[in-house]
Protein backbone atom coordinates (compact mmCIF):
# COMPACT_ATOMS: atom_id res chain seq x y z
CA UNK A 1 0.00 0.00 0.00
CA UNK A 2 1.35 3.49 -1.08
CA UNK A 3 1.51 6.30 1.99
CA UNK A 4 -1.76 7.61 1.76
CA UNK A 5 -0.53 10.92 2.76
CA UNK A 6 0.94 11.64 -0.71
CA UNK A 7 -2.26 10.68 -2.77
CA UNK A 8 -3.94 14.20 -3.64
CA UNK A 9 -7.02 14.00 -5.62
CA UNK A 10 -6.89 16.10 -9.39
CA UNK A 11 -9.36 18.92 -9.58
CA UNK A 12 -13.00 18.16 -9.97
CA UNK A 13 -14.03 17.04 -13.18
CA UNK A 14 -15.73 13.93 -15.10
CA UNK A 15 -19.19 14.67 -13.04
CA UNK A 16 -22.53 16.46 -14.27
CA UNK A 17 -26.07 16.60 -12.91
CA UNK A 18 -29.17 15.54 -14.66
CA UNK A 19 -31.94 17.26 -13.52
CA UNK A 20 -35.80 15.66 -13.32
CA UNK A 21 -37.67 18.10 -11.19
CA UNK A 22 -36.90 16.85 -7.97
CA UNK A 23 -34.61 13.94 -9.32
CA UNK A 24 -31.40 14.41 -9.60
CA UNK A 25 -29.13 12.17 -11.21
CA UNK A 26 -25.29 11.99 -10.80
CA UNK A 27 -22.98 11.16 -13.84
CA UNK A 28 -19.74 10.43 -12.77
CA UNK A 29 -17.34 9.00 -15.98
CA UNK A 30 -13.44 8.16 -15.38
CA UNK A 31 -10.81 6.70 -17.98
CA UNK A 32 -9.04 3.87 -16.34
CA UNK A 33 -6.02 2.09 -17.67
CA UNK A 34 -7.49 -1.27 -17.55
CA UNK A 35 -9.51 -3.47 -19.70
CA UNK A 36 -13.18 -3.77 -19.09
CA UNK A 37 -12.53 -7.16 -17.72
CA UNK A 38 -10.33 -6.28 -14.68
CA UNK A 39 -13.07 -3.21 -13.76
CA UNK A 40 -15.54 -5.41 -14.25
CA UNK A 41 -13.90 -7.88 -11.69
CA UNK A 42 -13.34 -5.07 -9.23
CA UNK A 43 -17.43 -3.67 -9.87
CA UNK A 44 -18.82 -6.79 -8.89
CA UNK A 45 -16.15 -9.26 -6.76
CA UNK A 46 -17.31 -8.52 -2.90
CA UNK A 47 -12.96 -8.85 -1.76
CA UNK A 48 -12.37 -6.04 -4.39
CA UNK A 49 -15.63 -3.91 -3.55
CA UNK A 50 -14.18 -3.87 -0.14
CA UNK A 51 -11.11 -2.18 -1.13
CA UNK A 52 -12.56 0.54 -2.86
CA UNK A 53 -16.46 0.90 -2.57
CA UNK A 54 -18.43 2.90 -0.24
CA UNK A 55 -20.46 -0.35 0.55
CA UNK A 56 -19.49 -3.97 1.05
CA UNK A 57 -21.31 -6.65 -0.46
CA UNK A 58 -22.19 -10.01 0.61
CA UNK A 59 -22.24 -11.99 -2.91
CA UNK A 60 -21.03 -10.97 -6.02
CA UNK A 61 -22.57 -8.46 -8.04
CA UNK A 62 -22.08 -10.25 -11.54
CA UNK A 63 -25.30 -12.19 -12.08
CA UNK A 64 -28.91 -10.95 -13.07
CA UNK A 65 -30.93 -11.99 -10.62
CA UNK A 66 -28.95 -12.71 -7.64
CA UNK A 67 -29.99 -11.26 -4.15
CA UNK A 68 -26.87 -9.33 -1.83
CA UNK A 69 -26.66 -7.59 1.14
CA UNK A 70 -24.98 -3.82 0.71
CA UNK A 71 -23.99 -2.81 3.71
CA UNK A 72 -22.66 1.00 3.67
CA UNK A 73 -19.25 1.78 4.99
CA UNK A 74 -19.03 4.16 8.32
CA UNK A 75 -22.48 4.57 8.55
CA UNK A 76 -23.42 5.95 11.97
CA UNK A 77 -25.86 2.89 12.37
CA UNK A 78 -25.48 -0.10 10.71
CA UNK A 79 -27.01 0.22 7.12
CA UNK A 80 -27.74 -2.83 5.40
CA UNK A 81 -29.80 -2.88 2.15
CA UNK A 82 -30.56 -6.10 0.09
CA UNK A 83 -30.49 -5.48 -3.93
CA UNK A 84 -31.46 -7.53 -6.59
CA UNK A 85 -28.57 -7.38 -9.56
CA UNK A 86 -31.14 -6.39 -12.85
CA UNK A 87 -28.77 -5.99 -15.21
CA UNK A 88 -25.33 -7.37 -15.83
CA UNK A 89 -24.12 -7.76 -19.20
CA UNK A 90 -20.02 -8.39 -18.57
CA UNK A 91 -18.34 -6.48 -19.17
CA UNK A 92 -20.37 -3.67 -20.63
CA UNK A 93 -23.59 -2.80 -18.32
CA UNK A 94 -24.10 -3.45 -14.49
CA UNK A 95 -27.37 -2.17 -12.46
CA UNK A 96 -28.76 -2.57 -9.33
CA UNK A 97 -30.48 -0.59 -6.46
CA UNK A 98 -28.26 0.61 -3.17
CA UNK A 99 -30.14 1.99 -0.46
CA UNK A 100 -33.10 3.65 -2.60
CA UNK A 101 -30.77 5.02 -5.78
CA UNK A 102 -30.33 2.99 -8.93
CA UNK A 103 -27.01 2.47 -9.89
CA UNK A 104 -26.05 1.71 -12.79
CA UNK A 105 -22.29 1.45 -14.28
CA UNK A 106 -21.11 1.42 -17.79
CA UNK A 107 -17.58 0.10 -19.18
CA UNK A 108 -16.74 0.68 -22.60
CA UNK A 109 -13.43 -0.15 -24.29
CA UNK A 110 -11.06 3.30 -24.84
CA UNK A 111 -7.85 2.85 -26.38
CA UNK A 112 -6.27 0.06 -23.84
CA UNK A 113 -8.02 1.03 -21.27
CA UNK A 114 -11.93 1.40 -20.09
CA UNK A 115 -14.16 4.44 -20.23
CA UNK A 116 -16.51 4.51 -16.33
CA UNK A 117 -19.42 5.68 -16.30
CA UNK A 118 -21.56 5.86 -13.10
CA UNK A 119 -25.36 7.03 -13.05
CA UNK A 120 -26.78 7.52 -9.76
CA UNK A 121 -30.01 9.09 -8.78
CA UNK A 122 -29.10 11.20 -5.47
CA UNK A 123 -30.85 13.94 -3.44
CA UNK A 124 -29.58 16.79 -4.63
CA UNK A 125 -29.06 17.84 -1.24
CA UNK A 126 -26.52 15.26 -1.44
CA UNK A 127 -25.05 15.44 -5.48
CA UNK A 128 -21.51 17.22 -4.19
CA UNK A 129 -21.27 15.41 -1.35
CA UNK A 130 -21.77 11.93 -3.65
CA UNK A 131 -19.90 13.68 -6.59
CA UNK A 132 -16.47 14.60 -4.19
CA UNK A 133 -17.52 10.74 -2.53
CA UNK A 134 -17.38 8.86 -5.77
CA UNK A 135 -14.71 10.95 -7.14
CA UNK A 136 -12.40 9.51 -4.12
CA UNK A 137 -13.31 5.84 -4.76
CA UNK A 138 -12.52 5.72 -8.77
CA UNK A 139 -8.82 6.86 -7.51
CA UNK A 140 -8.59 4.44 -5.01
CA UNK A 141 -10.15 2.02 -7.83
CA UNK A 142 -7.78 2.92 -10.17
CA UNK A 143 -4.74 2.85 -7.49
CA UNK A 144 -5.91 -0.55 -6.90
CA UNK A 145 -6.46 -1.96 -10.13
CA UNK A 146 -2.84 -0.40 -11.26
CA UNK A 147 -1.22 -2.62 -8.25
CA UNK A 148 -0.78 0.56 -5.60
CA UNK A 149 -3.65 0.42 -3.54
CA UNK A 150 -4.48 3.62 -1.29
CA UNK A 151 -7.04 1.77 1.17
CA UNK A 152 -10.69 2.71 0.83
CA UNK A 153 -11.41 6.00 1.69
CA UNK A 154 -15.14 6.67 2.27
CA UNK A 155 -17.85 7.56 4.16
CA UNK A 156 -17.01 9.68 7.60
CA UNK A 157 -13.11 9.18 7.36
CA UNK A 158 -13.31 10.49 3.45
CA UNK A 159 -15.20 13.99 4.97
CA UNK A 160 -12.34 14.44 7.17
CA UNK A 161 -9.70 14.06 4.09
CA UNK A 162 -8.59 17.64 2.90
CA UNK A 163 -8.85 16.38 -0.57
CA UNK A 164 -12.76 15.32 -0.02
CA UNK A 165 -14.05 18.75 0.97
CA UNK A 166 -11.87 20.77 -1.80
CA UNK A 167 -13.72 18.54 -4.01
CA UNK A 168 -16.69 18.86 -2.11
CA UNK A 169 -16.95 22.71 -2.52
CA UNK A 170 -15.17 22.75 -6.15
CA UNK A 171 -18.44 20.23 -7.08
CA UNK A 172 -20.77 22.26 -5.22
CA UNK A 173 -19.62 25.28 -7.21
CA UNK A 174 -19.76 23.52 -10.53
CA UNK A 175 -23.66 22.34 -9.96
CA UNK A 176 -24.47 25.76 -8.35
CA UNK A 177 -25.61 24.03 -5.06
CA UNK A 178 -24.28 25.12 -1.49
Amino acid sequence: MIDRQQYTPGPASGAQVRKDGEKWTLIVVRELRHSPEKVWQALTDPAQLREWAPFDAAGSLGTVGTRVKLTTVGAPTPHVTETTVTRADAPTVLEYNWGGFDMRWQLEAVGGGTRLTLWTNIDRRFIAMGAAGWHLCFDVLDHLLSGTPLGRIVGPEAMKFAGWQRLHAEYAKQFGVS
